[in-house]
Formats: structure tokens, C-alpha cells, sequence
């Protein structure tokens, strides 16, 4: 008999072996992203927002990634009140997933195999935020409230289509609609367990406070986006990369490679990676500037190199708040952090709608808000000019904004953020209106923001 007769037993003994550790290691890991999913969103939802386990179990996490929600439910979660964390067993050969909430910056999630002794390591920012609620709106909640100018009732029948029945899409989940027109709040209504006060994950809208957050930079200290990106990673000679602007970053047209469309980076958001793990080490895929590709990667490497270039740890923990969010009254708005103190500003903050009413009357205004200018003048025409590569579909992407200009029902100088489970910041400058919508919608059940726009401003003189 050949050797390779007696060889072909052995091996296709060896691939089985192989094929089922392999697959073995791989549910194992899928246990540890879900088991962090579970432990970051509790920790979270518990402790920025003040949700009860069980109002997070029935409502926030449901409908999640259907890979992990059969997991997610069946492993258990233990909440440390005192020491304001979160544990998710799931493996009986490694430690169970820990979240770890700071003021300010919520909470973060240790990496998989890392013990409690790892919480004292973590970043903290622990200012005061400033006490603006007896002040007036929009710093403040005071008088916040106005009459519409155009058809109260229709109004609240638009807004009221958004949390019953199927006038915006089936299936969807709203928690909450925030409308301003001119100075004051016209309409506002949450789902049992929200209110004006309660955060939640805004997912991508996080990426426009990341684009906002790069716009005070530049008007703070000089922050040049048109530039090569400083981030670290790419400055050895002859990395092809340094040559990826941050406002390619900005535009999701940097040219990075990613292992999907690029909207799910499980690892850096469940897994306890850090932002320089995640995101700095893709290879380029297409000359920068050439191609568009949404992407987590890019806008957290926006701010990444924002922090490398210009900061200490201790100024880059503070500019958010510093810069952005306190000096727009955003005090219940929380930017989480990886283990080493990045901001996973593609997705990890948490906001109430109120407070991102409060940003959206910033980008209506042009960049000043109270009277203060906080971005240069002309930026928000910029982030919201389709420049480069355009998206497929109905929406035009300018820089970390999203263009509805092909809406029907809706001027043609709208323009929006946009998040996953149904969170959108939806800004009409010609108008003076802003539309909030947050939401909890389950995988696969898009809330039509475009018709629900088109609604509401049609009751708005």
C-alpha cells in the first residue's frame, strides 16, 4: 500500500481534530463577546441612566445582534452597587467579564481574562459637572417648553405614530421624541421607563460628536483635519497610511480595510480591546479619498489621533466635556472609554434626547450656541457638503452627517445623525427645527426617518 494510503487516515483524523477545536474556541469566544455585551450594557444602562436590570433586560437588550441573544440571556449578571460594576461569568477557566463605571466616563470594560485588580488601572476623569437644571432651556431645563407655530394637534398625532403602529416602518421601538422649533421644545413624549433625564447608547450618532469634537479642536487649538491624521501607528516612513487625512477619517473615505461594511467592530465594543488594537492596524484597501466605506475604524481614529497629537491623558479625557458637551448644557451625557482611556467615539456614549436636542440646535445655529461660538465659522457647512465618494441609497454623507436632501417632505438642507436601533438627530437650519428620535428598535426593523420627518415638519408653520 502507497504511503499516502496510510497517511489519509491520520490526516482527515488530524483536519477533525482541528475543525473541532476550532470551533470549540470560536463558541468560546462568542460566549466572552456576549457575556461583555451583557456586562457593558447593564453597567451602562444601570448606571448612567439608572434602568433597573429587569427594564434592561426586557427592553435594551432584546432585539440585539442574533448571534449573541440567546446567550446574552442565559448567562448571569452580578451588579456591585458600592463598587459600581458589573460581572458576567461564562467561562469556568477564565474570569467573568467586568464592567467598571467613573463619573463622567461611564463605563468600561476590562479585557477577556482580566481580574478586578485591573479596575484601579482605569482612566478617570472626575470633575463636577456643572448644576445647569434651574437654568433656562437650552442650558437648562427651565421654561423649556413653547407653543408650536403651525397645527398643535397634528403634531402630536405625528409624534404619537412614532411609539404605535406601522406609519414609520414595522416593528420599531420608540422611546422617546424630542421636536424644537426656534428657541423652545414644541413636542416631547418618552415610552414607560425614559424620560428627559434618562441616557441612552446613541451608537453612531456618537460619530457626530466625534466630528463635532474634532470641529472644536480645530477651533480651540488650530487642529488642521486637511492634514495627514497624526495617528502614532502610521507615522513609521513609508506606511502608506500616513497619507489618510482625518478628514478622509471624517468622511468615511480613508481607504482602510475592514473585516465587514465596517459597522461592527464586536472586539473593540464587547470584546475589551483598546481603540489602538482595533482600529489603527487595518492595512489600506483603496487609495484614500477614492472609495466610501462607513466604518467604526474611522471615526474612532479620528479622535484617536486628535488625542495623540495634541494631548496629556489628562486634557484628552476632559475635552469632550470641556469643549463640547458641558458648554451645551449635555451634563447627562456620558463618553465611555476603552480599558486605557480611548474614546470609543463611534458608538459608546450615552445621551438623553434632550441633551442631544441640545447639539442639534448647535448645528442648526452654525456652530454657535447662547451666543457662543463653539465651532469655527463655516464648519457645519462643510460636515454637511457631499465631497468625495458618495454612500449607495437615499442619504448623501457629508462629514460624520448624513444629507436627506432626496427626501421627500423635507428641505433640501436637512441633515441628520444616525444610530443603530433607531437614534436620530434629524437638523432643518431653513426651518429652525430640530427632530430627536430615540429608539430600541430590534435588528432588521428600520424606523423610516426620513417620512417621520416629512410628517412632523409638514404640522410646523
Amino acid at each position: 500500500m502507497r504511503p499516502a494510503t496510510y497517511l489519509a487516515p491520520l490526516l482527515l483524523a488530524v483536519s477533525a481534530v482541528a475543525a473541532a477545536q476550532t470551533g470549540a474556541e470560536g463558541e468560546a469566544h462568542a460566549r466572552a463577546i456576549a457575556a461583555g455585551y451583557k456586562a457593558l450594557t447593564l453597567c451602562s444602562a444601570h448606571f448612567n441612566a439608572g434602568r433597573t436590570p429587569e427594564q434592561v433586560d426586557a427592553v435594551e437588550l432584546r432585539g440585539i445582534y442574533p448571534e449573541y441573544e440567546d446567550q446574552v440571556h442565559a448567562l448571569q449578571a452580578d451588579i456591585d452597587p458600592q463598587a459600581h460594576t458589573v460581572s458576567v461569568a461564562f467561562d469556568t477557566g477564565l474570569p467573568p467579564r467586568i464592567a467598571a463605571w467613573r463619573p463622567n466616563l461611564g463605563c468600561a470594560q476590562l479585557p477577556i481574562g482580566a481580574t478586578a485588580d485591573a479596575i484601579a488601572t482605569l482612566p478617570r476623569f472626575d470633575a463636577q459637572a456643572p448644576a445647569l437644571d434651574a437654568r433656562d432651556w437650552p442650558r437648562g431645563d427651565r421654561d423649556a417648553h413653547g407653543a408650536a407655530a403651525g397645527d398643535p394637534g397634528a403634531l402630536d398625532a405625528a409624534v404619537g405614530a412614532a411609539f404605535s403602529g406601522d406609519a414609520y416602518g414595522d416593528g420599531h421601538a420608540t422611546t422617546g421624541v424630542v421636536v424644537v422649533q426656534g428657541g423652545r421644545i414644541v413636542a416631547e413624549r418618552y415610552a414607560d421607563g425614559f424620560g428627559p433625564h434618562v441616557a441612552q447608547r446613541t451608537w453612531s450618532v456618537a460619530k457626530s460628536l466625534a466630528g463635532a469634537l474634532v470641529g472644536t479642536a480645530e477651533a480651540v487649538d488650530g487642529f488642521d483635519p486637511a492634514q495627514p491624521a497624526p495617528v502614532p501607528e502610521w507615522q513609521r516612513p513609508g506606511d502608506p497610511r500616513a497619507a489618510i487625512t482625518t478628514e478622509h477619517l471624517l468622511r468615511m473615505s480613508s481607504g482602510l480595510h475592514s473585516d465587514t461594511a465596517g459597522n461592527r467592530t464586536d472586539a473593540l465594543y464587547f470584546g475589551g480591546i483598546t481603540v489602538a488594537e482595533a482600529a489603527a492596524g487595518w492595512p489600506l484597501s483603496a487609495t484614500p479619498g477614492t472609495r466610501f466605506r462607513y466604518a467604526n475604524n474611522d471615526s474612532v481614529l479620528a479622535v484617536h489621533a486628535l488625542r495623540a497629537s495634541r494631548d496629556d491623558e489628562a486634557r484628552a479625557l476632559a475635552r469632550p466635556y470641556t469643549d463640547l458637551f458641558w458648554p451645551l448644557g449635555m451634563t447627562r451625557t456620558f463618553a465611555e472609554t476603552d480599558w486605557q482611556g480611548g474614546y470609543v467615539l463611534s458608538s459608546q456614549v450615552w445621551s438623553t434626547a434632550r441633551d442631544l436636542a441640545r447639539f442639534g440646535m448647535l448645528l442648526r445655529d452654525d456652530g454657535v450656541f447662547e451666543g457662543e461660538r463653539l465651532l469655527p465659522d463655516g464648519w457645519v457647512r462643510r460636515a454637511t457638503t457631499a465631497s468625495g465618494p458618495q454612500p449607495d441609497g437615499a442619504f448623501g454623507y457629508g462629514a460624520t452627517l448624513w444629507l436627506l436632501q432626496r427626501s421627500p417632505g423635507v428641505p433640501v438642507d436637512a441633515f441628520a445623525a444616525f444610530g443603530n436601533r433607531g437614534q436620530y438627530v434629524v437638523v432643518v437650519p431653513s426651518r429652525g427645527v430640530v427632530i430627536v428620535r430615540r429608539g430600541e428598535d430590534h435588528a432588521g426593523n428600520r424606523f423610516d426617518i426620513a417620512a417621520f420627518a416629512a410628517a412632523v415638519l409638514a404640522t410646523l408653520d
